[in-house]
């Protein structure tokens, strides 16, 4: 609880947005990004180094883009959030042909004055120097003629290519600059269908030989490895996330009307994220009433009334690359049914248990054991299953996994260590046409958290979103902000 307070002061009481010419200035620092550089470069072997490309452009339709969102570890490691962009992280030093020395290069879009007229400044090779803190910076244009020998390192690392790229008019788009990357090392990749493990191998004079230096599976394990554990400047970002979208729940909770629409919840929510200058959603929301929450990631959200359902939200904001996740289930009307109180107790009962295991030292698979242990027998006791090994069917996922700049975040998933933060969500879903009597048809629920685990045992950092049934209730008879929102009627 202390740590929290810490969070909370920082978060709310400090200014919580300082801007600089009217742009947002608590993204994090240089200094940040290049410790996690040093961090990586600790892990490296000997004689190696680690390329990262920037995300892909994807196209929605025609001649319009989705909005840009950077490779989770490109930012991580860079801070940049640009695309068409190469990172080369070296384990030792290396010296150019001038003779400077260097451990680090970072190749970026060209700045490109009719370009940016379209589609927004350009941070360019002296936006990244003094920004991002990269001394060696050179256009992508440049990595097409990079004098690298890839022979010479012991290890290449890199991650897999999906080749989900475009083709584009410009010569230093991302196609062409993995294109270039493979052919300088001979990179080759076959699938084994069975089981989509890549063969990497290099083509020489008509044959094939093994490529011992090419490695696009450890780098994986050594990012997980950086990025289950939060430090400190990242969880000031991510509660803050976690807040916002807690804050989204509260205002719904209020503002619920039987008539109301998915779409229009959803709104209220997303809303709530961009009053408090959260730039994105983490992943697309899920609003699912009535037999709609049975459908685990249900994003249609287009049912017009909600009325006399449980309405099941699962959403989270993005503030500043990192990704809250948190799930409340409510009943439209404000007041639970009989049945549908039972299940949702139930959760809460399995969701407290699976809490209380999340202390440093515990298995990942904790909370999920204690959390499917509370509702088998719960669903035993209610009649809805015969014995407990049945309770998979009504209970389908997991309990929990890492959050941060992914909503499912890279970890090893092995024991409990301090600044992790992870969900405990378990839910119980009963479809239409359920092996059941018919009362429990359509009743789903599903109650989510953001768990910080501490020296101290579990800090919930979206507590502030009710979870009893009675505290839920008492919420929705508050009257909510947008309750005099009323607009003209169209028809």
């Amino acid at each position: 609880m202390k740590q929290l307070l810490i969070v909370i002061f920082f978060l709310f009481i400090l200014p919580s947005v300082f801007t600089q010419n009217g742009k947002p200035t608590d993204y994090l620092s240089s200094e940040f990004h290049k410790s996690r550089r040093d961090a990586l470069r600790q892990k490296m072997p000997a004689n190696s180094v680690a390329l990262f490309f920037a995300n892909a452009v994807r196209n929605r339709a025609n001649d319009v883009e989705y909005i840009y969102h950077q490779d989770p570890d490109f930012y991580y490691l860079s801070g940049y959030r640009e695309p068409h962009a190469v990172l080369l992280i070296f384990s030792e030093n290396q010296t150019s042909a001038s003779g400077e020395t260097y451990n680090e290069m970072l190749y970026v879009q060209q700045k490109n004055e009719r370009m940016e007229q379209w589609t927004g400044e350009r941070l360019g090779i002296e936006g990244a120097k003094t920004q991002l803190a990269f001394e060696q910076v050179f256009n992508g244009e440049d990595f097409l003629n990079n004098p690298i020998d890839f022979m010479s390192f012991d290890k290449v690392l890199f991650k897999d290519f999906f080749d989900d790229y475009r083709d584009t008019r410009d010569p230093a788009d991302l196609y062409n600059l993995i294109a270039h990357f493979k052919n300088q090392v001979g990179f080759n990749i076959e699938r084994n269908v069975s089981n989509e493990t890549p063969n990497i191998e290099l083509k020489q004079q008509g044959t094939i030989t093994q490529r011992a230096n090419i490695d696009t599976r450890t780098i994986n394990t050594y990012m997980a490895s950086l990025r289950e554990i939060k430090t400190d400047d990242e969880l000031k970002l991510l509660t803050k996330a976690i807040r916002i979208s807690a804050q989204g729940q509260i205002e719904v909770m209020k503002a619920m009307k039987p008539n109301m629409s998915e779409t229009e919840i959803q709104g209220i929510h997303e809303f709530v994220y961009k009053k408090y200058g959260s730039e994105f959603e983490g992943y697309p929301s899920i609003v699912g009433a009535g037999n709609n929450g049975c459908v685990l990631h249900y994003i249609e959200n287009s049912k017009m009334n909600v009325e006399g359902d449980l309405v099941l939200m699962d959403l989270g904001a993005e503030y500043r690359g990192y990704t809250a996740d948190v799930t409340r289930t409510i009943p439209s009307s404000g007041k639970f049914s009989t049945e549908q109180k039972l299940i949702y107790d139930l959760v809460y009962d399995a969701q407290e248990a699976g809490i209380a295991t999340c202390v440093v030292g515990n298995s990942f698979r904790n909370p999920d054991s204690a959390a499917r242990k509370v509702i088998s027998e719960g669903l035993v006791k209610l009649g809805i299953i015969k014995n407990a090994s049945e309770a998979g069917k009504y209970f389908p996922h997991g309990t929990s996994h890492h959050i941060g700049l992914d909503v499912h975040d890279p970890g090893l998933y092995q024991n409990f260590k301090v600044n992790m933060v992870l969900t405990v969500e378990p839910g119980i879903y009963i479809p239409k046409g359920s092996d059941c009597d018919e009362k429990w048809w359509g009743i789903a629920v599903r109650i989510e958290d953001d768990i910080l685990i501490t020296e101290n045992g579990p800090v919930n950092l979206s507590a502030e979103a009710p979870r009893k049934s009675d505290e839920i209730e008492a919420l929705m008879k508050e009257k909510s902000v947008l309750d005099g929102f009323v607009l003209p009627d169209l028809d």
